[in-house]
């Protein structure tokens, strides 16, 4: 088990780890609670205290999950939540994050996204988030699933250079960001925050993965999670439901790819050579 987690940093200057939990799908259904609770737990006592939610996810239940396992321990945790576009004007922002601080059972959010680009000016919901700053209600604020001709407006705005994470789609079969994304943003010292690393699950099927699996005695998935964190400046929040899981997922970890498995992983899973629209799900 590792003693600790590699970290990165943000804009602001604070150390987040490389590695957090998930909990898109969680809150859906109340017999799975239970689980889901004890999951977000364990990874806890493991030591990953990065928590990412959103007021969308279950429409505000995966937040009341959130809130039941780090009851108590609010201050070992860096939590992460999300805003709607459809909330991004600024009333809509400060009502959104009031409602998410109640479902959270919390008095701050370490970190608030804009969860996608909408209709409202950026610059209305930046301003938004910068009020929110000064209340105490968030610490930092950030945006997700922007494309780079996006965060180029973002960091043009007003106070829009306090942006201090991007949350996108990133895995070994979504690497198209890498053209020009992925190096805008590590020239700036803006961290990506990977969601879906192993693809919904599917990469821990995924054959091409076996051999540099074996190598490791690792399992596929946690060859992709692995690859996920080695990339500079990014952070990845895989979820898990089950406490068995998080212990997969906690092992990767302890994998420490060669220059022969990137290469592999490069030949297999080939990197971009034009740009391409940034992809979501």
């Amino acid at each position: 088990m590792p003693s600790t987690i590699r970290t990165t940093t943000l804009p602001s200057g604070e150390a987040v780890q490389v590695f957090g939990q998930g909990t898109w799908k969680m809150g859906e259904d109340i017999r799975r609670r239970a689980d889901e609770v004890n999951a977000l737990k364990l990874g806890l006592d493991l030591g990953i205290t990065l928590i990412d939610t959103a007021e969308m996810y279950a429409s505000g239940g995966a937040e009341e999950v959130v809130a039941e396992a780090i009851a108590g321990r609010r201050d070992e945790t860096f939590l992460v939540s999300k805003v709607l576009p459809s909330n991004a004007a600024r009333a809509g922002v400060q009502r959104a994050c009031e409602n998410s601080l109640k479902r959270l059972r919390t008095d701050r959010i370490d970190l608030y996204l804009l969860h996608w680009p909408g209709s409202v000016p950026l610059a209305e919901t930046v301003a938004a988030f910068e009020a929110l700053k000064a209340a105490g209600k968030i610490r930092h604020w950030g945006v997700s699933n922007f494309d780079t001709d996006e965060m180029e407006e973002l960091v043009g705005l007003p106070d829009g250079g306090n942006v201090q994470t991007n949350q996108v789609l990133y895995n070994l079969v979504r690497r198209g960001l890498e053209f020009d994304l992925a190096p805008w943003s590590r020239q700036r010292g803006i961290p990506l925050m990977a969601y879906s690393p192993v693809e919904q699950g599917s990469l821990a099927r995924n054959t091409r993965l076996d051999a540099i699996a074996a190598r490791h005695d690792a399992t596929p998935a946690q060859i992709a999670l692995a690859w996920v964190m080695h990339q500079e400046g990014v952070i990845a929040i895989p979820k898990a439901s089950s406490q068995q899981h998080v212990r997969q997922n906690f092992a990767a970890l302890e994998i420490e790819l060669t220059p022969q498995d990137i290469a592999d992983l490069d030949r297999a899973f080939l990197p971009p050579t034009r740009k391409r629209g940034l992809e979501m799900i």
